[in-house]
């Protein structure tokens, strides 16, 4: 049975964000609100709660989830090799809806699924998401839907879709953005976007442009 918590009233989201917390620890999954679509998160270095992501998702190993974090700071214990431009991205464009992949730090003892040794890395906006982060450290959260499906926007609909599956659910109300963050691959000279989403390529290019290069679309 599902626990789930409303957010809206302080002493309810503090129980939610610590039965969250436990659960992560224990390697289960959790659904949470983000600053885009609700998503469905777990122990970014346990490759067990990693498998029981991907199962409830109906995913397989190709399709490694992206991991959150609390902090700017935490992308370099997970990513090497940051160039410039992309700093200048996630110093401009976090907390929001902006997703990195950069090259993985190879001393990670974790396995995300094939990730062709990067690893994708968003600091969501959103006071929730950030609480529990600050609890858990990184956490491997894919939107909360069934592959194929649409990215629940609220929690009714994570639940209904992933309800079985999760320990606590953490209930925020309708999500604020609505759209999936923006991808960019920042592993090579030249900044490449796997997806567009809620960040546009003129807001990217934007940020860039000063140092000299600029943003492609390959989405």
């Amino acid at each position: 049975m599902t626990q789930r918590f409303a957010t809206a009233d302080p002493t309810e989201r503090e129980a939610g964000i610590a039965n969250a917390a436990l659960a992560v620890q224990r390697g289960q999954l959790v659904v949470l609100p983000t600053d885009t679509v609700y998503g469905v998160g777990a122990d970014a270095f346990s490759p067990a709660a990693v498998r029981r992501l991907l199962e409830a998702k109906g995913r397989g190993r190709d399709m490694p989830p992206p991991v959150l974090v609390s902090a700017p700071t935490t992308l370099d214990a997970l990513a090497v090799g940051v160039p410039a431009y992309a700093r200048a991205l996630v110093e401009q464009l976090w907390p929001g809806p902006l997703t990195v992949v950069c090259r993985q730090q190879p001393s990670l003892q974790w396995d995300l699924g094939d990730t062709r040794g990067t690893v994708a890395v968003r600091m969501p906006d959103h006071e929730v998401a950030l609480e529990l982060l600050a609890r858990t450290g990184p956490l491997a959260v894919s939107s909360a839907n069934k592959s194929g499906m649409p990215a629940a926007t609220d929690a009714d609909a994570a639940d209904d879709m992933l309800g079985d599956s999760v320990e606590v659910l953490l209930d925020g109300g309708g999500s604020p953005g609505g759209e999936a963050s923006t991808i960019v691959d920042v592993t090579g000279e030249t900044g490449r976007v796997l997806r567009l989403g809620a960040i546009s390529l003129a807001r990217l290019n934007e940020v860039v442009e000063p140092l000299g290069t600029t943003i492609v679309d390959e989405g």
